[in-house]
């Protein structure tokens, strides 16, 4: 596009480049249709023609290549000054009331060039400068009805009280109104430069600030995965002492029915921690997606829930059932493995913690996105800490770093989702997983989708 204002310096400048051959060329059919001044419109058309070689140029250049160095776009701006100087030579030199257009290139500069560069494109435009005051192509006078508005001018600003004699005639009225062009048309192009550039520098921002985060929570699971890694290890043998005494005490009080059966769910669980501990030594270092299946979303719920109700039979949890108008024919695929399957886990455990009187679950879909939705009937979330949970440790109230939330969270956006913690209105939390589909062997890329 002409006048698209993209990230790329050499883009930008294309684009004020064609505004600028758009109001000189307005500019010129003005001055020689309807004011008809005599002035050197073929030196003054030949340098617009030299204008529009150089964009088209450029955009050829935009085309090919990637993005300009501090010296090419020091080569692009001085010929730009040295246009705008070929065309204030030919209509008055230093005396036009547009010469501070000489400025625009260095403002421009100043924001895009090294400082040598700078000084560089400062000393062209000092130069050119200098050479319009004594190399110029005088302005005509005004004749006829131009004379006669030149007067009206001067009479309505009030320069001319005392001084009819020498002003009258020279079009130092006509100057005035030109220096007023000049500095709306400025301000305007430095305007709309100046506030596209720093629209483009705080997304740069916010881009390096979020680059920033991600490589710190990744820091941050990398240091908790080394300390996990050390705590299976050591929890390994406790945990062998626990189970063989375990089975030697049922066996000592075989008979006692129900201190057996206590006896038996403590030996299970501590059979679920070993496993739990394998798994974890065994998957370690491996690539989650890689080392992932395609399964359907209902599978991951149903198995999901089957563990977790293994883990923690007593608490209480409802699947509900899938509003058949909200999805397609069938639950679609997605990658999933150990790791997934721990952050849901994870975030089941915490949604009983908050609400013992039980959670509810749901899953839907659409033909991109996968969701898992957990409701709890417990005392809510703040704002404010619930924009924060997933990010980073941050400890509540209650006690806590949110270790479990920020390690699930870290997890699922490995798999291209994300967790968001929403309040109830009836109370409680709501935690919604977003995953993405998988369309044949590829996965889509998750992106925001309107409800």
């Amino acid at each position: 596009m002409l006048f698209s204002f993209s990230a790329n310096p050499l883009q930008r400048l294309v684009a004020l480049r064609w505004i600028e051959i758009l109001m000189i060329s307005a500019a010129l059919f003005f001055v020689g249709g309807y004011l008809q001044l005599k002035l050197p419109f073929a030196a003054l058309w030949g340098i617009v023609f030299v204008l529009i070689v150089l964009n088209v140029a450029s955009l050829g250049r935009l085309s090919t290549l990637g993005e300009p160095g501090s010296r090419e776009l020091l080569l692009q701006l001085a010929l730009d000054l040295i246009a705008l100087a070929g065309l204030l030579y030919f209509t008055g030199g230093s005396v036009n009331p547009f010469v501070s257009l000489l400025l625009l290139p260095l403002t421009i500069g100043a924001m895009l060039l090294s400082p040598i560069d700078i000084g560089l494109l400062t000393l062209v435009a000092f130069a050119a400068y200098a050479l319009l005051i004594f190399f110029n192509v005088p302005l005509p006078p005004p004749s006829e009805n131009l004379a006669g508005f030149d007067e009206y001018l001067l009479t309505l600003t009030g320069v001319a009280k005392g001084h009819e004699a020498h002003l009258s005639g020279h079009g130092f009225g006509l100057h005035i109104l030109g220096m007023l062009l000049n500095f709306v048309l400025s301000a305007l192009l430095i305007t709309l430069f100046v506030s596209r550039m720093a629209q483009a520098l705080r997304r740069r921002d916010a881009l390096l600030a979020a680059t920033r985060e991600q490589a710190l929570r990744h820091e941050q699971v990398l240091a908790l995965g080394t300390l996990a890694a050390g705590a299976a290890h050591q929890m390994g043998t406790p945990l062998t002492t626990l189970a063989v005494v375990l089975h030697e005490l049922r066996l000592a009080h075989a008979g006692e029915k129900e201190l057996e059966a206590d006896l038996a769910l403590m030996e299970n669980q501590v059979n679920n921690c070993k496993n739990i501990l394998s798994e974890m030594l065994s998957t370690a270092g491996q690539e989650r997606r890689e080392s992932g299946a395609l399964v359907t979303l209902s599978e991951l719920v149903t198995h999901c829930l089957d563990q977790w109700q293994l883990l923690r039979p007593a608490a209480r949890c409802s699947l509900l059932a899938v509003p058949a108008e909200k999805c397609s024919s069938s639950p679609p695929q997605l990658f999933a493995n150990r790791t997934l399957e721990q952050a849901i886990l994870n975030l089941l455990d915490n949604a009983a913690d908050a609400s013992p009187s039980g959670i509810e679950v749901r899953y839907t879909w659409t033909a991109a996105h996968c969701l898992i939705e957990i409701d709890d009937n417990g005392p809510g979330i703040d704002a404010v800490l619930a924009e924060g949970l997933g990010k980073t440790f941050i400890r509540s109230d209650k006690g806590g770093l949110g270790i479990g939330l920020f390690l699930s969270n870290a997890t699922i956006e490995r798999f291209g989702g994300k967790v968001e913690l929403l309040p109830r209105e009836s109370g409680g939390t709501h935690t919604r997983i977003t995953l993405p589909a998988v369309d044949s062997s590829a996965i889509r890329p998750l992106k925001e989708e309107t409800q």
